[in-house]
């Protein structure tokens, strides 16, 4: 739906099934309740999440077509997509797998092209739309500097095709569609450096020429054709875990001319770490029913002198809580964005707020509005809602900042 300018939804990778059948069979169940529930009358926004599996069956003609019809019954309409998790995303053991496979091979690359193809279908006329992707790969896999920039540089490679393939689909439907990429926490890109990095020592230099040479077109407007399909999806736990600064980073991006794609609306845990050997016992009790098995929930911690330390997942910062002279832990959990506590523990709610304050003061920051809390099915019992009831307190608490 659109809210001051902006198109809102939420994410459906908050249900369970990677089958076209099943992904469709939620949206057929949750939009209707979720638009009731909301009293929303206009057209309603879906940030659609695609599978692989459901992205072979969906760019059939005929199951678009299908599509297309339903979405028109149900005066909705697909604006962005989720394609970073390929595979198997709920009710089984993710992890790392969720950067699998990466953008060094040609089946995420296939995968993102398909993805765009069935999007420049769905999107309306006069959109622009965006389909947010992997921080390239884990970096955890890479094992030398070698091994790393032998990575990038397939990386780089697939990510121009898909620029190419952009271009072709504007230059056939006049819709401008872009690849949002999501840093996060032990990507290789997990930060407003990193991903200005990508740009300057990879994309451009690389890709200026390249795509120069495909296109006949000057370098000068490759960068340009550059930075129009490749812009950065802003994941507001993502960016709190690493303690970056909304108007801070902003500003980066914007000295260097990286478009913000998409905000995804979402909260990490946040916890400060007590003194006393008594109430870090009881923290850890707190914190024990968050460690899960089936995502990753890195930890970043944070010292009295301002250097931080990182932990790929929460079992392993758990492991030290007696004895560390950090003061504060940031969470990779999604909780839900309605909530600024969970008894002891605390979120990072106030970051949501402080950038919905920053795109109402710029709104040409973003258009793409995408709450993005996947976690329920793994959330401690006692925080938990029905499923249709939580999606719309969230999107209701973000309609309420943005009014």
């Amino acid at each position: 739906m659109e809210i001051k300018g902006f198109h809102l939804s939420y994410c459906s990778n908050i249900h369970p099934g990677e089958s076209w059948e099943a992904t469709l069979e939620n949206l057929k169940k949750y939009i209707p309740e979720v638009k009731e529930r909301l009293e929303v009358d206009q057209p309603f926004g879906i940030g659609l999440r695609l599978s692989h599996e459901a992205s072979l069956v969906l760019h059939n003609a005929d199951q678009l077509g299908d599509f297309k019809k339903w979405l028109e019954t149900e005066n909705a309409y697909v604006f962005t997509l989720n394609g970073f998790p390929y595979g198997d995303f709920h009710r089984t053991t993710v992890k790392d797998q969720v950067h699998f496979p990466d953008w060094t091979t040609t089946d995420r690359r296939d995968y993102t092209i398909r993805s765009f193809q069935i999007l420049a279908q769905l999107l309306p006329d006069g959109q622009d739309g965006g389909i947010s992707t992997s921080p390239v790969s884990y970096r955890h896999w890479f094992k030398s500097d070698a091994e790393l920039n032998a990575g990038m540089e397939l990386a780089t490679k697939h990510l121009l095709e898909v620029v190419a393939e952009l271009v072709h689909i504007k230059s056939q439907t006049g819709k401008s569609l872009h690849l949002d990429i999501e840093p996060e926490p032990d990507g290789i890109l997990e930060n407003s450096d990193e991903m200005v990095w990508l740009f300057s020592d990879w994309l451009l230099p690389i890709g200026k020429p390249w795509l120069a040479d495909k296109l006949n077109i000057s370098e000068e407007q490759a960068e340009q054709v550059l930075k129009e399909h490749i812009q950065v999806c802003y994941d507001v736990c993502h960016f709190a875990i690493v303690y970056e600064k909304p108007a801070d980073t902003f500003a980066k991006f914007e000295k260097a001319g990286i478009k913000i794609g998409k905000i995804q609306i979402s909260a990490a845990l946040r916890v400060l770490i007590p003194h006393e050997p008594a109430a870090r016992d009881l923290l850890k009790v707190n914190l024990l029913p968050f460690e899960e098995s089936t995502y990753l929930h890195q930890v970043v911690a944070k010292r009295k002198d301002g250097t931080m330390n990182s932990y790929s997942d929460l079992p392993e910062a758990l492991k030290v809580l007696d004895t560390t002279d950090e003061e504060e832990w940031r969470i990779h959990f999604h909780v839900p964005v309605f909530l600024d506590n969970y008894g002891a523990l605390a979120s990072t709610q106030d970051q949501i707020s402080i950038v919905l304050n920053e795109i109402l003061k710029n709104p040409s920051l973003t258009n793409h509005l995408e709450v993005e809390t996947y976690t329920w099915e793994v959330l401690p019992e006692d925080t938990r809602l029905s499923l249709g009831e939580s999606i719309s307190r969230e999107l209701a608490w973000v309609i309420e900042k943005l009014n």
